[in-house]
């Protein structure tokens, strides 16, 4: 199946249609709501599921990176997996998209976490029969991985494409800044002087991608990360690669050799280190972060593999709860 951001133009993700009428072209139904988090703040969440549902294969709970947002090109992946006959739900992380907070701030991600697991433990008790499934792209891959440690037992499986398993040496502070971040953070946590080099510069490798991905309505930031949130983002790369043999569930693991943004050296270890009988490391030469940024022949490689893998691995999960039951 071909991935819908071969119908995309540097303008908009759905092409020449309206976003109503490029649902309708997938044949896939979509929902958007707002839910209120443990802090009273307002979250954007939305979801899809072919028109025809009546044997969804599973649910897959998406999480999208750091300065981008639960639609626009991200949902163009959702709309591909529904088609494929899963429910698919998302939420953009606070300080993105739609969602209260301050434009691209994370200092604590385990409020982040808290929020995805709210949403999406609610559509897994909509739908209890159903396998369910992470998937979650560079920042959204360490937010999935620490939900998947949290939730032991919960989740069918795990998909991490392009995840922050450790920050490229191209794409830490500078040195000595990162030695002082931590006092730094401490005294200005919301200034803006770690990263140096654009972040969709070195993420998307298609220019006109590039343009797309700057013309995203709801796109709230594109700049440098808070010192605060650099330091999270540090500290949560250091807990995943201490904790991560504690993985056991199926796991696919995708991630360009090319990346300066989140290291392949660390996904793969990660992916060593995992405790999990069922993973899958696909490290692709001469691509960058964002995989749904390559050429659309490479965009195809890649996701053909990720929808491949989540259909095999849903029909796994429904036959092993069929023999549970006998």
């Amino acid at each position: 199946m071909a991935h819908p951001i071969n119908q995309a133009n540097e303008n908009s993700p759905y092409g020449g249609l309206t976003r109503e009428d490029f649902y309708q072209k997938h044949n896939v139904t979509h929902q958007e709501t707002f839910i209120l988090n443990a802090q009273k703040m307002k979250i954007f969440t939305q979801s899809w599921r072919p028109v025809s549902d009546s044997e969804l294969k599973g649910v897959v709970a998406m999480v999208h990176g750091y300065t981008s947002d639960s639609g626009w090109i991200f949902e163009l992946t959702a709309v591909a997996l529904a088609k494929s006959g899963f429910l698919v739900c998302s939420l953009d992380l606070q300080g993105h998209g739609r969602s209260d907070g301050a434009p691209g701030s994370i200092p604590d991600i385990e409020l982040l976490v808290l929020d995805c697991t709210l949403f999406f433990d609610s559509v897994r008790e909509q739908n209890p029969t159903l396998p369910a499934f992470l998937y979650g792209e560079s920042l959204g891959g360490a937010i999935s991985i620490l939900i998947c440690l949290k939730q032991e037992g919960v989740w069918s499986g795990i998909v991490l494409n392009g995840s922050m398993c450790g920050i490229s040496a191209k794409f830490r502070p500078i040195w000595p800044l990162e030695k002082l971040l931590p006092i730094a953070a401490s005294l200005a946590p919301s200034l803006r002087l770690v990263a140096s080099k654009p972040h969709a510069s070195k993420s998307y490798k298609e220019e006109w991608k590039r343009r797309l991905v700057a013309k995203n309505p709801n796109r709230r930031f594109s700049g440098k990360p808070p010192m605060a949130t650099a330091l999270e983002f540090l500290r949560v790369c250091k807990y995943i690669k201490m904790n991560c043999h504690e993985i056991r569930v199926p796991m696919l693991m995708v991630h360009g050799e090319d990346d300066v943004v989140c290291d392949s050296e660390s996904a793969r270890f990660v992916f060593e280190s995992a405790a999990s009988e069922d993973k899958t490391l696909k490290v692709y030469p001469g691509m960058w972060h964002q995989l749904i940024g390559e050429a659309n022949e490479n965009v195809e490689i890649v996701y053909a593999t990720i929808f491949n893998w989540l259909v095999d691995r849903a029909e796994k999960a429904k036959n092993k709860n069929k023999d549970t039951k006998k």
